[in-house]
């Protein structure tokens, strides 16, 4: 048994697809198939129902799924707490946060927790929402900061995992004022990896209403999608946080139409079980910046 091949069973049911999951990992989708079929060998039955579609977790699959996550978180937390008493890293805080908030929201949020007192150690990684909750599931960071939406259940199982709220955000629906929407709306949209992605999705299922949007470029990085916007290339759905400078300078403007702004909370994930002396004092912390 290896703990890659952990990571690797964890990457997979979460994208239900060996291509995604491959890109995930980091590795050619034959490496990662084989480490799969490794995983497999050493368990002695098959895992994943494998289609054209994607794959799915088979019943021996789904009843050893919650054991792979806890045993993959810790292994890493064993890991620090030998680190801690060898001194060496122990205390640094590791986060993921999703490209967006990493942008703008973070860097002005943790100098905000620091109040003056820097932290020891302070290690971001910067991903899509599918590749953040990969890294919190495999227990390679402590906290996930992301946005959070009533409409998108979080893919933690709340038994597993607790969460605060940090900040308040909106998705604004915005455009370049030289777009001409009257005969159409071009659609910037978010990929199915994008946590944001999620949350307008969600939104548009639940006002079937809404104007018909054609989609004519997508992207899982907000800030391209903004750049796109600036063009006149179409309208998205932006993170008040990342684009309230080119809506103060007019360079934005809502778009109308019928496309309502979407109220989202700003949260920190993570795992129930402890995580050292220095991650359980940081958590306690945040109780004092926490917002409505």
């Amino acid at each position: 048994m290896e703990l890659l091949w952990l990571e690797d069973f964890n990457a997979l049911v979460e994208s239900e697809n060996f291509s995604r999951a491959a890109q995930l990992r980091h590795v050619t989708q034959p490496a990662f198939s084989r480490r799969i079929r490794a995983l497999e060998s050493w368990v002695g039955v098959e895992l994943f129902v494998r289609t054209p579609q994607g794959a799915t977790l088979t019943e021996a699959g789904s009843s050893m799924l919650d054991n792979a996550r806890e045993l993959t978180r810790r292994l890493y937390q064993m890991r620090a707490d030998v680190q801690q008493v060898a001194g060496k890293a122990s205390r640094t805080l590791h986060f993921a946060a999703t490209h967006s908030l990493s942008f703008t929201f973070f860097p002005a949020w943790i100098r905000a927790v620091e109040n003056g007192t820097p932290l020891e150690g302070i290690s971001l990684h910067s991903d899509n929402m599918a590749a953040c909750e990969q890294l919190l599931l495999s227990g390679e960071v402590q906290f996930l900061i992301c946005h959070q939406h009533p409409g998108v259940p979080p893919r933690f199982d709340s038994l597993q995992f607790e969460s605060k709220v940090i900040g308040n955000d909106a998705l604004l629906a915005l455009q370049s004022p030289e777009l001409d929407t009257a005969q159409r709306i071009p659609f910037l949209a978010y990929t199915a990896e994008s946590g944001l992605g999620r949350i307008v999705a969600s939104h548009l299922h639940a006002h079937p209403d809404h104007p018909r949007l054609e989609t004519v470029f997508s992207s899982h990085l907000a800030a391209v999608l903004l750049s796109m916007a600036l063009q006149a290339k179409g309208v998205a759905w932006l993170p008040e946080t990342l684009a309230a400078q080119e809506v103060a300078q007019g360079r934005l403007v809502a778009v109308g139409n019928g496309l309502q702004d979407i109220s989202a909370q700003i949260r920190v994930f993570r795992p129930r079980m402890p995580l050292g002396d220095h991650g359980e004092r940081f958590w306690t912390s945040l109780q004092d910046v926490q917002t409505a």
